[in-house]
């Protein structure tokens, strides 16, 4: 039946959390598009043999052009099916960036595919571009926070001589240090440090 596969391209999409996706289905996504290139054939062939009879193209009511309307509307289904799993899984890598900052974790790099990444990397530029030209950091306190310091414990070994606002810390693993919120985030959001509450 035509256009099952696009369905369930949109159904895989769909059965996801907000924010969330699964790895580019290239398979399915270039079976999709096998089957547009087999509808614009058909269509081009119908459309060829209906001229060929001498017949109006606008006018003409015969199993020729209603085949050729069910080619025509099976591939701009397609068409739409595939823009709108592309369109959805780049909104979620736009989110990513306010998210997770410029590095991406392993295990969502895993799931997007070249171009995806480009994408992000595009983003990811133009945001980089766009606050250094106002000189602020718009990735940071999302909600406005009530003290500007926060606790933090480092998850991981961070490195000995970190510099932030001028002053040196050592973040080793397991540490607590009180940070300013913007110094931390960029952390926080890499996994490598957690803000510790009260």
């Amino acid at each position: 039946m035509y256009g099952r596969r696009a369905s369930q391209l949109l159904k895989e999409n769909s059965c996801n959390e907000t924010g969330q996706f699964t790895a580019f289905n290239a398979d399915m996504f270039g079976e999709v598009l096998k089957e547009c290139n087999t509808h614009h054939l058909e269509l081009q062939s119908l459309m060829r043999k209906i001229q060929e009879e001498g017949l109006d193209m606008q006018t003409t009511r015969n199993p020729d052009h209603f085949g050729a309307v069910i080619h025509h509307l099976s591939l701009m289904r397609n068409k739409r099916c595939l823009m709108a799993y592309v369109y959805n899984r780049a909104e979620v890598i736009q989110s990513l960036r306010w998210k997770v900052g410029p590095v991406l974790p392993q295990e969502i790099q895993g799931k997007l595919n070249q171009s995806e990444k480009e994408y992000f990397k595009n983003h990811s530029s133009a945001l980089e571009a766009y606050m250094s030209e106002l000189d602020l950091d718009l990735t940071v306190d999302m909600v406005p926070p009530k003290d500007p310091y926060i606790r933090i414990r480092v998850l991981d070994d961070i490195g000995d001589e970190v510099v932030l606002d001028d002053q040196s810390h050592n973040f080793v693993r397991h540490s607590i240090h009180l940070l300013k919120r913007t110094d931390a985030e960029q952390y926080i959001s890499q996994g490598l440090m957690e803000e510790l509450s009260g």
